[in-house]
């Protein structure tokens, strides 16, 4: 089993900067691909972006302006969010996969004021 926790949600102007936390514990090992999905209510949980072993992978609407990044030596995987907007308010889920099994944190806020 796979535990997955978020840190460094919060409150930002646009235009600002926040960065992500998500650390892994337990059978680590197995986790493939990691990364970082978000939501607003009403809508369907969206991709932000992945990392995996020589893959990044960042939906358009993030490119350019976030970065992911990943320590397999702490078991963690981060999202530095840069120009900052409002439309980036959302919960952020960190992910998990190996295989056909997919393991979610419990989310983050984050609030972009305009």
């Amino acid at each position: 089993q796979v535990q997955l926790v978020e840190s460094g949600g919060g409150l930002v102007q646009a235009g600002g900067s926040l960065r992500l936390s998500c650390a892994a514990s337990g059978s680590i090992f197995s986790i493939f691909v990691m990364g970082w999905y978000r939501q607003t209510p009403g809508k369907q949980r969206e991709l932000v972006a992945t990392i995996s072993v020589g893959s990044i992978e960042y939906s358009d609407t993030v490119k350019g302006r976030f970065t992911i990044s990943r320590d397999n030596a702490k078991n963690a995987v981060f999202l530095q969010m840069n120009s900052l907007k409002p439309e980036d308010t959302a919960v952020y889920y960190c992910y998990g996969r190996a295989g056909l099994v997919e393991w979610w944190g419990q989310g983050t806020l984050v609030t972009v004021s305009s």
